[in-house]
């Protein structure tokens, strides 16, 4: 499947999600991109994947992150541990922040929708 595909059919998934996630939020604040290197749970970072790093949820929590400026939500799996950034809560891949519309920084709010 190509990065275009991927993003789309990301893209389908979070406009499709709505009011189905409808778990409590877990944490508000700041969520950055990252892109590189080795998990802490093993895996190699994959810019295209929809994962995420939180300091203290399991490997495997499926987690609803929800751009609080555009609205719009993502389902990322835990798979590494951060940010390690005051005030920041969550690390997203790149094909994650495109589907929550944001490059950089953005305010989120997170919740938990199946535990690892």
């Amino acid at each position: 499947m190509t990065h275009a595909k991927i993003i789309m059919a990301a893209t389908v998934f979070c406009l499709s999600l709505g009011a189905a996630g409808s778990a409590h939020a877990d944490q508000s604040g700041m969520a950055s991109v990252y892109s590189y290197g080795r998990t802490a749970s093993g895996e190699k970072v994959h810019s295209g994947a929809l994962t995420a790093a939180h300091r203290s949820l399991p490997f495997g929590t499926m987690v609803r992150v929800t751009n609080r400026h555009t609205g719009r939500s993502v389902l990322v799996r835990i798979n590494d541990r951060g940010p390690f950034v005051r005030g920041r809560v969550i690390d997203v891949t790149p094909a994650a922040a495109h589907a929550l519309g944001f490059s950089g920084l953005a305010p989120v709010t997170l919740a938990v929708m199946r535990r690892g």
